[in-house]
């Protein structure tokens, strides 16, 4: 069975490019956040909503398998024209959001506490932000409810519509934060009240896209618990996610360890590294868009058991994959030092950051494979595999680091970083080629 029907161009940048500008879209709820607070008149507003968001981004960033696990899964069944399996895993995935979320509400007090005596913050930041977080702690939720939605959407090959709710749900963020800020005076509650709303807009949104999808493929509306949570899909649901979430853990730890290697090292390291590791982060609001084809698109060839046609996407993904990662490299070549100062004004910050500018231009063919392989993972659930290939990278990281920060310093925080994305792509690759390949032949 061929399940390409439209150019596998046009088929990769159908998903690539809505993901790209909703990724694009992903900060702008925190910085809102940030440009109202700093308006309110007191610096603390601002510290109290970057410790916040910090707090939620970690605890939310950990639970990404929602929307990984969901799509790799939804996208096989939508190969194999499934449909009652297409609903069931929207129902389990849907039910474990909300589970999570309500574990998360029940523990708002220890995570608060936790978080607060990690960050240290001073008591009238810790005060704003305690506030900030108990308001925000209930969007839970529906963020949650998003992560599912979302993935259960580009599984179904859809990317518009995680497009489409993140731009309705940042202009009501705006909307409304500035009303109750500004109209009802209410400082940092406010803002995070501007938050919750905008959540739960987003959510209600993208279940009536999911009311339409269901219009659109026929899908049942039959809740029936003994299937939802027959025991062999349950095994295999939290097997894939179980795997996500540990590979998720191996990414904050090396995240986390890399911003306290900068802090150990001084403030100007630390301003400088974080400076570089913009130019990461606005790479991968890219290269993410074509993980996300991958996961679509990969996860339908398996599901239909059409090898050939896997083969054919995984070659176009890495073409435009490199055709990206080469547009980066000469524009951190050519442009790196204007967008630092673009970035801040400080001009130490500025010097010190560009010793290590070279580190940050191999970041994008650094990263390419990594990016493109975790999307096919996803898509084909080999998720140990991929959990296993973040494992080696992480501890190439930490080793390189240690035995290497005596002589080079920084740039052995660098070269270990650089090394970690190389690593995971390199693993995945041989991995796929060894065991995964294997399995279906596609000569």
């Amino acid at each position: 069975m061929t399940v390409m029907n439209k150019s596998y161009h046009k088929e990769i940048l159908h998903i690539a490019l809505p993901s790209i500008l909703s990724n694009i879209t992903v900060p702008l709820l925190g910085l809102i956040d940030l440009t109202i607070a700093g308006h309110l008149g007191a610096a603390s507003y601002i510290g109290a909503i970057a410790i916040g968001s910090t707090i939620f981004n970690m605890i939310y960033w950990i639970f990404a398998f929602l929307r990984m696990g969901t799509s790799g899964m939804t996208s096989q069944a939508y190969g194999a024209d499934n449909k009652q399996e297409i609903q069931l895993l929207l129902y389990r995935s849907l039910a474990t959001s909300t589970g999570i979320a309500i574990l998360i509400l029940l523990l708002q007090g220890p995570l608060l506490h936790l978080a607060l005596s990690v960050m240290s913050p001073t008591e009238a930041v810790a005060d704003f932000a305690s506030v900030y977080f108990r308001i925000c702690v209930w969007g839970a939720p529906a963020v949650l409810g998003l992560y599912s939605l979302t993935g259960w959407f580009i599984g179904l090959q859809n990317a518009k519509y995680p497009l489409y709710v993140a731009i309705v749900q940042n202009l009501v963020n705006i909307a409304a934060s500035l009303f109750f800020v500004f109209v009802w005076h209410m400082d940092v509650a406010g803002v995070a009240l501007g938050t919750v709303i905008a959540q739960y807009c987003g959510l209600t949104l993208s279940l009536y896209y999911c009311h339409r999808m269901h219009r659109r493929l026929g899908l049942p509306y039959t809740f029936v618990p003994s299937s939802v949570f027959r025991k062999n899909a349950i095994r295999r649901f939290f097997s894939v996610n179980r795997d996500i979430f540990l590979r998720t853990l191996c990414l904050v730890c090396v995240t986390l360890y890399f911003t306290s290697a900068g802090s150990r090292q001084g403030e100007y390291i630390l301003a400088a590294n974080a400076l570089l590791m913009q130019y990461f982060t606005l790479y991968s609001y890219f290269m993410d868009g074509f993980a996300f084809a991958g996961e679509a698109l990969s996860g339908k060839c398996a599901g239909a058991g059409d090898y050939q046609a896997l083969k054919k996407v995984i070659r176009n993904l890495f073409l435009w994959g490199s055709g990206v990662a080469l547009i980066f490299t000469l524009f951190y070549m050519a442009g790196g030092k204007a967008l630092m100062n673009l970035l801040t004004d400080e001009a130490s910050v500025v010097a010190t950051a560009s010793d290590y500018l070279p580190w940050a231009v191999l970041i994008p063919f650094a990263g390419l494979s990594a990016f493109i392989w975790d999307g096919v993972f996803i898509g084909l659930t080999a998720t140990r595999y991929m959990f296993l290939s973040m494992l080696g990278a992480t501890l190439t990281f930490f080793s390189v680091y240690l035995s290497l920060f005596p002589i080079w310093q920084n740039h052995a925080l660098w070269l270990a970083f650089l090394l970690y994305l190389f690593v995971r792509g390199l693993m995945q690759h041989l991995l796929y080629r060894n065991k995964i390949l294997t399995l279906h032949p596609t000569n």
